[in-house]
């Protein structure tokens, strides 16, 4: 599904998949499950480069460290709401980062802005972001 979807909208964009073994690790470190969608795509492609080589999906082991740098890095607690609730999967190549917010049960995607901590909600799902990400005529497209 998620190869196919991907395909039509960008050639390049894929890469393989994903291995079992890191989506594990992804849980196990950051004690929450994967969202079901993007658990299915990353089975499928290991994250999906954008148009402007940004990561419109990070590959699994971007989305565990980068998660962890995020609920642990001192100076970023400091200066930002806790993290804890965000899952974080891409970026829009100029310091946005999209995410999940595992608390809520929402399937929604969100767009974490990194100059005003503000968290905003940009796709209904994660199939609406990706179609969104790489039909869009710039970076920008979610604002």
């Amino acid at each position: 599904m998620w190869r196919d979807m991907v395909d039509e909208l960008r050639t390049g964009a894929l890469r393989p998949p994903a291995p079992r073994a890191v989506l594990h690790r992804i849980e196990e470190s950051l004690g929450q499950p994967l969202p079901p969608a993007l658990r299915s795509l990353l089975l499928e492609t290991d994250g999906i480069e954008g148009p402007y080589g940004e990561d419109v999906v990070w590959p699994a082991e971007r989305i565990l460290n980068d998660n962890l740098t995020f609920r642990t890095d001192p100076g970023l607690r400091s200066l930002h709401r806790p993290f804890e609730p965000l899952l974080f999967f891409g970026d829009n190549g100029g310091g946005d980062q999209f995410a999940f917010v595992q608390d809520t049960g929402d399937a929604g995607v969100y767009v974490w802005d990194h100059e005003t901590d503000e968290r905003t909600l940009v796709a209904t799902d994660l199939s609406v972001y990706v179609r969104q990400a790489l039909g869009s005529g710039g970076e920008d497209w979610y604002r």
